[in-house]
């Protein structure tokens, strides 16, 4: 028997099946095989058609019940992970009334930052944990006084993940992780935000009904069946946004573990039970995927834009450069690279240095003694130190690390780069070769409650290595001080 997982990206969906006794993934695809459609009508403006989502679910999963021989009456399952903070909207029929507003769209900036003051921080620090910010809600907002003739026919809003278990099922409910990614979850009265939609004046008849994770949500109906090459009467049984839920592919669910990413950006995504949060910019909370009354776990995220984009920028403008031609020359630099530091911020603005633009700055080189492989580990370096920072302002607000768990992506591939964070902070990295598709299948499972289980299963199928922080850190805390120092004065210089 199999359970089923999507992750609908902007730029793909994916699609895994894995095996429901030994959590092992069986197919892996994504559809398409080239980037997805991104519609940007205005500048800052960022749109997908949420059918052209579906059209890609229903043709990845016929290619990986084929690839795999698989028949699909052995499916017990359907877990959707989804790109955040998207707004879909839907007629009675369930109909998309536009396109979806991303998680990349900046144009409720303003709405947000108005309602912040507006209602005052007091008030959204304590229910929202958060801004109102470029969320759902306001998103939702930014519709109602712009297209007011789309609003007046909305009969729900959802998120992206939402769309598609309708699509699957003919039913629309929601969860309140989901509705969290959105701004609109009051953790002090554990309910919907009523109070923020009366302010944006929404009909509060909008908000779907709230079902549970790890629960039987909704099933497919003929038409999803029909549509996807499934039988009728699979549960779906999870939903998430993909930072919760990659949390989760890497069995991250408790007070003080730790889920980081490093991509072109990086994300650290601290699990905690603390419901109380001084930062309204710099770091965002949600509800995590095991979040209830009862367990109170919450998400804080707190984004990197400049990490590996600035890797990959010096393998691509360096003649005749890969990733392991440069790790090879980084290796032969000592830790602290001679003086060099990098700040890697060129990848716009910065959320945890609330918003400024601090740009790439390469620090203290010395024409005649430094080398192209001082660079290569200086930026490296200046990474995991911006790693390190961002840790430190969570730690600052109440969150624990007692452990990180990491995908094995390009950055936590290097040792230089996941020993630098681990001897820093002082706790194991490890690292495990998961995908969010491979998750949100394996999440079906946990409809048993069982989650030593479900770790059990992450730790025999996926993972790699553990990096463990080195006995001697002086050298690593001294060339630390010295990035800081850089970092402090050129954030002075932006005041």
């Amino acid at each position: 028997m199999y359970y089923l997982g999507y992750d609908i990206g902007s730029s793909s969906v994916k699609v895994a099946i894995v095996n429901a006794k030994t959590g092992a993934a069986e197919v892996t695809l994504n559809e398409p095989t080239k980037e997805m459609e991104i519609v940007a009508v205005q500048e800052n403006w960022a749109e997908q058609s949420p059918d052209m989502w579906w059209d890609y679910v229903c043709k990845g999963t016929k290619r990986a019940l084929k690839e795999s021989g698989i028949d699909a009456s052995k499916i017990l399952g359907i877990g959707i992970s989804y790109q955040m903070h998207g707004l879909v909207i839907v007629d009675t029929e369930g109909k998309p009334l536009r396109d979806s507003i991303i998680w990349c769209d900046s144009r409720a900036v303003a709405i947000g930052d108005k309602a912040f003051n507006d209602l005052s921080e007091v008030t959204c620090m304590e229910k929202l944990l958060n801004s109102p910010g470029n969320f759902t809600a306001s998103k939702l907002k930014w519709v109602r006084d712009n297209e007011p003739d789309i609003y007046t026919k909305t009969h729900k809003y959802m998120l992206p993940g939402d769309y598609i278990a309708l699509k699957l099922t003919g039913v629309i409910n929601t969860t309140k992780n989901g509705l969290s990614e959105g701004m609109l979850w009051d953790y002090k009265q554990d309910a919907v935000a009523d109070w923020l939609l009366d302010y944006y004046d929404i009909n509060k008849a909008l908000t779907p009904d709230i079902v549970e994770n790890f629960t039987k949500q909704s099933y497919v109906n003929k038409a999803g069946a029909e549509a996807c090459g499934l039988y009728e009467g699979i549960p779906i049984v999870y939903r998430a946004g993909d930072q919760p839920n990659n949390a989760l592919s890497l069995n991250v669910f408790n007070d003080g573990e730790v889920a980081a990413t490093g991509g072109t950006s990086g994300v650290v995504y601290a699990v905690t039970n603390v419901l109380k949060s001084n930062e309204p910019s710099r770091i965002n909370h949600f509800a995590h995927v095991n979040y209830s009354k009862h367990n109170t776990t919450l998400g804080k995220l707190l984004c990197i834009n400049g990490a590996g984009i600035q890797y990959r920028w010096l393998k691509d403008n360096m003649v005749s450069n890969s990733y392991e031609a440069m790790n090879e020359k980084a290796e032969k630099v000592p830790i602290g690279c001679e003086g060099v530091c990098v700040l890697p911020f060129g990848n716009g603005a910065e959320r945890m240095f609330n918003n400024k633009i601090v740009g790439t700055h390469f620090c203290n080189l010395n024409l005649n003694i430094h080398s192209d492989g001082h660079l290569y580990r200086a930026a490296l370096e200046g990474i995991a130190f911006s790693f390190v920072y961002g840790m430190d302002i969570l730690k600052a607000d109440n969150a624990k690390v007692n452990v990180i768990r990491a995908g094995n992506d390009n950055l936590f591939r290097s040792e230089i780069f996941s020993n630098t964070v681990a001897t820093l902070i002082g706790h194991d990295i490890e690292i495990y070769n998961t995908t969010g598709a491979v998750g949100a299948a394996r999440a079906v499972g946990l409809l048993d409650g069982d989650f030593k289980k479900f770790g059990d299963y992450i730790t025999a199928n996926d993972h790699v290595m553990t990096y463990k922080p080195l006995e001697d850190k002086t050298p690593y805390v001294k060339a630390y001080k010295i990035w800081k120092k850089e970092l402090e004065s050129k954030l002075k210089a932006k005041q």
